[in-house]
């Protein structure tokens, strides 16, 4: 093998290499800024959902150092024109700018209010955990507009997804509920 050829593959092994890694990088970013996020706004100093276009930043990694732009706000279109300084919240923690992040943490540790089990694990697509308004109604906490939650995290208590069911039919067909006392077992057997 002449010593060209040596060379030629050389090079085209460390391309490779840098190509491999330049991918890499790009799908860490985008698995880094996916997903919708809680900030609070500098201008309003108000809770704000935002997506940071993951894709964008994910293809300008590939090429230079990450530049993380929004691709939406629920501020929008009244502050479509803001500088985006929100942006350092995101970069600052990006797990914990996360939805999911925060409502994990607002649910960890804390007890149902109508069955007083501990909310262990949340079952995000399956199961997921409700939380009881001021008029003792539950809400499923995806059905909440994101930019709401804390302001729910501050009036709502938890709700597991077993007495969200049993109360939401509760109130759908009274007519069909059936009063008793309460007993240890029974609540056991469905928690």
């Amino acid at each position: 093998m002449s010593s060209v050829m040596r060379v030629f593959i050389a090079v085209a092994a460390l391309l490779a290499a840098y190509g491999i890694f330049r991918i890499v990088t790009a799908i860490r970013v985008y698995a880094k800024f996916r997903g919708k996020r809680l900030v609070t706004c500098p201008e309003d100093k108000m809770a704000a959902a935002v997506s940071v276009n993951a894709a964008a930043a994910a293809r300008a990694s590939s090429i230079k150092e990450a530049h993380i732009r929004l691709e939406r706000c629920s501020h929008w279109p009244e502050h479509e024109n803001c500088g985006q300084e929100c942006l350092a919240q995101i970069e600052n923690d990006p797990q914990g700018s996360l939805v999911r992040s925060q409502v994990k943490q607002w649910f960890r540790g804390r007890a149902c209010a109508y069955c007083q089990q501990p909310i262990e694990e949340l079952h995000w697509h399956e199961h997921p955990p409700a939380v009881l308004s001021p008029e003792q109604k539950t809400i499923l906490w995806n059905e909440i507009a994101p930019e709401r939650l804390p302001e729910v995290f501050e009036t709502h208590l938890p709700v597991c997804w077993s007495c969200h069911m049993a109360e939401t039919f509760r109130r759908e067909h009274p007519e069909r509920v059936v009063e008793r006392e309460e007993e240890p077992l029974r609540m056991k057997l469905y928690h």
